[in-house]
């Protein structure tokens, strides 16, 4: 059967403004025609309807006994992952192609998400690796010169789950007091709440190798440089090429492309590239780049980063940090809810100055098990943890937080230069 439309015609009676007529009141008629939504089915000549808004057709239960009813956007499904919040205003494209979020839901404090669209220019990495993304209001419109889709149609397209319209503040609350918490997000509507209570407190993100499925496979060289119309910083380069060997333990591009543009020749390299390969092609410096899980969970790592110490200069960015400090003799630990935006102020205590910094991490280094000679360089102004570290006998940097941004501000760049100069050093000293 055809589909049918039905017309109704509403009328509203209103009062304008005051005339001579009627009581004093001029009396305006407005009529609108109203055409619901119809299928192919003939649902609507049977005065049956499809809705023409969004119903509630979606749940994220938390571990803790919390239900929360959302609406459903990007693609359907059940998933279980941890929850986390991240601060940011913006730049949710990056934050979705960061491979550092594997294993984990992202709710975004800033209430509408969407508005900009997103565009290929800004992803961090070639796929997206978060679970799923939980916001309170979903933009229905974008403006952006760049824009080329909805957020809602990129997520479907990447096969992403997405919610939206639930109490993000009341949650954030909670992870705050509790910490992050595991939960599965669903638009199953066969499951009961019980089973998706059960998947959540069934399954855990700590011990987990996640770096294994965001690494490359292989090494390959990196050449694309910051585009030179969001460049900055570039009158402190001295123009003189650096070989660097890159870790990739969820590496973003535009860690690469910073260190591209600081004139480094860069070739990265898997997780499980072996210390002794790296170290026959000669590199001026290494990097051990960000990346998602727990530092613990994988001890080959540790055992390469070990294996280059004092070999040559070495530069660790989240991940990699933590992974210096277990190999310098340190431990890690599981934050409450960790660090996830772009508003954390960060104390260089070399210098005193405070920077605004990008963060994404879960772990930190326990300062108080590193041995002497390493040097506590910076600390989060939030909670007292320890930012960044130094070993000048070995040549060893490290920050816990993002030099890149990409979201977030830029305060942080010259960290790049400083691995530069370390390099110099080195070369100048050998």
């Amino acid at each position: 059967m055809a589909a049918t439309t039905m017309t109704t015609t509403l009328g509203f009676v209103l009062p304008t403004s005051l005339s001579p007529r009627r009581g004093g009141f001029r009396v305006s008629v407005i009529r609108c025609s109203a055409s619901p939504l119809t299928t192919s089915t003939g649902s609507a000549a049977s005065g049956i309807v499809e809705k023409p808004w969004s119903t509630y057709d979606a749940r994220l239960v938390l571990e803790d006994g919390s239900i929360w009813p959302a609406k459903s956007f990007g693609a359907p499904g059940t998933r279980v992952a941890e929850l986390v919040f991240n601060t940011s205003l913006t730049g949710y494209q990056e934050i979705l192609t960061d491979p550092s979020y594997a294993g984990q839901f992202v709710l975004m404090t800033n209430p509408q998400i969407g508005n900009t669209g997103v565009n290929l220019d800004d992803e961090e990495s070639e796929q997206c690796f978060l679970t799923g993304l939980v916001i309170r209001s979903l933009s229905i419109s974008t403006s952006n010169w760049r824009c080329t889709k909805t957020l809602a149609d990129y997520l479907t397209e990447r096969n992403l789950m997405g919610i939206y319209d639930l109490d993000t503040r009341a949650i954030t609350r909670r992870l705050r007091e509790e910490g992050s918490l595991n939960g599965v997000l669903s638009t199953e509507q066969s499951k009961t709440d019980e089973e998706l209570l059960h998947m959540s407190r069934s399954w855990d993100i700590v011990g987990i190798d996640l770096i294994s499925d965001v690494s490359c496979k292989s090494p390959y060289e990196w050449v694309d440089k910051t585009d030179p119309e969001w460049d900055f910083n570039t009158n402190t380069r001295d123009g003189k090429p650096y070989r660097v060997i890159a870790y990739d333990f969820g590496i973003k591009h535009n860690i690469l492309r910073r260190l591209s543009s600081y004139g480094c020749q860069i070739t990265v390299v898997p997780s499980t590239f072996p210390a002794s390969e790296a170290l026959k092609m000669n590199p001026d410096g290494i990097l051990f780049s960000n990346g998602p899980g727990d530092p613990s969970a994988v001890p080959y790592a540790v055992e390469t980063v070990k294996e280059l110490l004092g070999k040559v200069p070495v530069y660790g960015i989240c991940m990699g940090h933590q992974l210096l400090g277990q190999a310098l003799g340190g431990k890690t630990f599981k934050m409450k809810f960790g660090h996830h935006g772009g508003n954390h102020p960060v104390r260089n205590n070399r210098t005193g100055q405070v920077e605004i910094s990008a963060q994404n991490h879960n772990y930190a280094v326990d300062p108080t098990s590193l041995p002497g000679g390493v040097e506590v360089t910076h600390v989060n102004l939030n909670d007292g943890s320890c930012a960044g570290l130094s070993f000048p006998a070995m040549n060893v940097m490290s920050l816990q937080y993002h030099p890149e941004a990409s979201p977030g501000p830029h305060d942080s760049d010259n960290a790049f230069r400083e691995f530069i100069e370390l390099m110099k050093r080195s070369k100048q000293s050998s």
